[in-house]
């Protein structure tokens, strides 16, 4: 099966823009209140973020453009699937829940690029409570267990929402401070070892 699969025309791009078209799924069914299809949806859609690095590590089939494209379709994806909720908290007046969106939202972003330029910089850095897997868990609990979500009387979508934001915005604080820790000379005037 597996060497059916890595034979077959799959590429690692198709995999990602089918995760990404999932997320749009997501966000539209977020906005049409459907929240627990649309935590199926981004949970399936993430999944598929996961799957397109390791089939790209196993077949081979992978390029430099193909991990370019899945890191920038994996901050669109939650960024939009985010702003979907935002517009849902909007349209209840919940100001606070929305300020929650754009902190998540923004700190989430960071993490991302904390990471990056961190690496750019020679300093591995994985560091953190929010990655990428964390934030997924969270947003999908608040969206299959939001109100309306035909599983019972919970309300999770605003908690989860405030999780995500402020354990984002630690992540950032986390990998600033590690990185500037692995940056720091070792010596009074020694040049930073990377």
């Amino acid at each position: 099966m597996r060497e059916r699969l890595i034979e077959s025309r799959l590429t690692p791009n198709a995999i990602s823009l089918t995760g990404f078209a999932l997320n749009l799924a997501a966000a539209g069914l977020v906005v049409g209140r459907l929240f627990f299809l649309a935590g199926v949806a981004f949970i399936i859609g993430s999944v598929m973020d996961t799957l397109d690095g390791r089939y790209s590590r196993m077949s081979g089939k992978g390029t430099p453009f193909g991990a370019f494209l899945d890191s920038t379709l994996d901050r669109l994806e939650e960024g939009i699937v985010l702003t979907a909720v935002a517009a849902y908290f909007a349209s209840r007046h919940n100001e606070v829940a929305v300020a929650a969106v754009v902190a998540a939202v923004l700190a989430s972003l960071m993490v991302s690029y904390t990471r990056a330029r961190a690496e750019a910089l020679g300093v591995a850095c994985r560091v953190g409570l929010a990655t990428r897997p964390v934030r997924v868990v969270i947003l999908s609990a608040g969206l299959v267990f939001a109100r309306g979500a035909s599983l019972g009387h919970f309300e999770l979508l605003a908690p989860a929402v405030y999780v995500l934001a402020g354990l984002s915005i630690i992540t950032v604080i986390q990998r600033i401070v590690y990185v500037r820790r692995q940056l720091r000379p070792a010596t009074p005037g020694a040049a930073p070892t990377v």
